[in-house]
């Protein structure tokens, strides 16, 4: 088996897992359990909370003490059992709780794969910009088989669909194994200083103006997609309270209909190396912000009947507004650090992205959905809560069109070094 062939499996299984269970666990929240939308903004958090500091964490492990590709199967291992433990718990508290435990030990797994497949493409001389998109686009693929899985099966509302997440955790912790080794670039690096000795060197990117304020950046995006993430599935399941729409496809299948927006990450990601080469990192970024903003606001208008090609278009716009941010932004942030440093630097990315981003964008949107926009009789106003997400959006494309400085050189990879 070729390493090309080994990274597009590692890299189906890593979103098979996470696809099998994030845009439907609304659905078993409030449909199964019937917790409260003010606990779900706290569940949601858990893995924005647990993406602060256990990428970073898993980075510098990686980088000066553990081969990456051991660490991503024994976290995928832990995560299994996890995962299968999660169904047996009753209280919405201590699903929080459990749901914390799992997601500290699956967040690092997802730059840890970037890490080993950029580790292993230079190492057998790729370019990455040009050969990881069309192996990281089977990520999306395993993540539309699960929801496709989920949905088809009935398990949207289910607790077998923890169980579905947790058999693909076992198979990927196992594989891991057997990937190329990835052996730390810094262990045999000589520590001058508490710095180096605690593998923290990659935080001095904060000090490079451009690199912090991507960071920054990065933050806000990723309390974005948090949004989609944590709401999308459950704005189409109450329709089913509406009688013009809840027999319709889209109620009956939302996954299914949700799932579009992964599809259209096929082809976004596949685009990436033009645009990246093309446009540079700003204008993608810029690209991937105003997407955004289509992405909500057509949410606002859109339902499950005459309105049911605004939802469609707005996952698919979700494509570029996913990758050209999270995707293109990984890509960037290796072209800009050494090899040496690479796990941590992927590590703050998703620290900054997927943690204090994802947690803010949790935390935050539960509070004023639930104080602003919740009804006496808990239902929610989706198209105020919909376009409030779309300005939000606006602001941060406008605040970042004025202050982030790259310059790029066309038909040239967008790498600072």
């Amino acid at each position: 088996m070729t390493p090309r062939i080994k990274l597009t499996i590692l890299s189906f299984l890593e979103f098979f897992i996470w696809g099998s269970w994030l845009i439907t666990v609304g659905a078993y929240w409030f449909q199964n359990r019937q917790w409260s939308g003010a606990e779900f903004g706290a569940i949601f958090s858990t893995m924005g909370l647990s993406a602060i500091f256990m990428p970073a964490l898993a980075g510098i492990v990686a980088d000066r003490y553990l081969n990456a590709e051991r660490l991503l199967g024994i976290c995928h291992l832990i995560g299994a059992v996890v995962l299968f433990y999660l169904p047996q718990v009753n209280d919405p508290g201590q699903f929080y709780w459990v749901l914390l435990f799992y997601m500290l030990f699956y967040m690092p797994t997802i730059s840890l794969a970037n890490t080993v497949s950029y580790t292993v493409l230079v190492g057998a001389g790729k370019d990455i910009v040009k050969e990881f998109p069309p192996i990281r686009v089977w990520g999306t693929v395993g993540f539309i088989v699960a929801m496709w899985v989920v949905s088809l099966l009935r398990l949207e509302t289910s607790a077998l669909q923890f169980y579905v997440a947790g058999a693909a955790s076992i198979v990927l912790g196992v594989y891991s194994f057997s990937l190329p080794k990835c052996p730390p670039k810094s262990a045999a690096t000589t520590a001058t200083s508490l710095t180096s000795v605690l593998g923290l060197q990659a935080f001095s990117l904060f000090r490079n103006y451009k690199m912090a304020l991507f960071f920054i950046f990065a933050m806000l995006l990723g309390a974005a997609l948090q949004l989609t993430n944590a709401y999308g599935d459950t704005f189409l399941h109450d329709f089913d309270k509406v009688d013009a729409f809840k027999n319709s496809i889209a109620v009956q299948y939302p996954a299914i209909i949700m799932s579009i927006s992964q599809m259209s990450e096929t082809l976004f990601i596949l685009a990436i190396p033009f645009f990246l080469r093309r446009f540079g990192i700003k204008t993608v970024m810029l690209f991937s912000m105003i997407a955004w903003v289509f992405r909500f606001g057509l949410f606002a208008f859109g339902d499950p009947g005459d309105g049911l090609w605004m939802i469609i278009l707005s996952c698919i716009v979700y494509g570029m507004a996913f990758d050209f941010f999270n995707i293109s932004g990984s890509l960037f942030v290796d072209t800009q650090v050494s090899p040496s440093i690479r796990a941590s630097a992927q590590g703050i990315f998703m620290m900054m992205s997927n943690g204090f981003g994802a947690w803010l964008g949790s935390t935050i949107s539960g509070l004023v959905i639930q104080y602003y926009f919740t009804n006496p009789d808990q239902s929610m106003n989706w198209r105020e809560i919909w376009l409030s997400f779309a300005g939000y959006s606006l602001v941060v494309a406008v605040l970042f069109a004025l202050l982030f400085r790259h310059r790029h050189t066309a038909n040239e990879p967008p790498s600072g070094n």
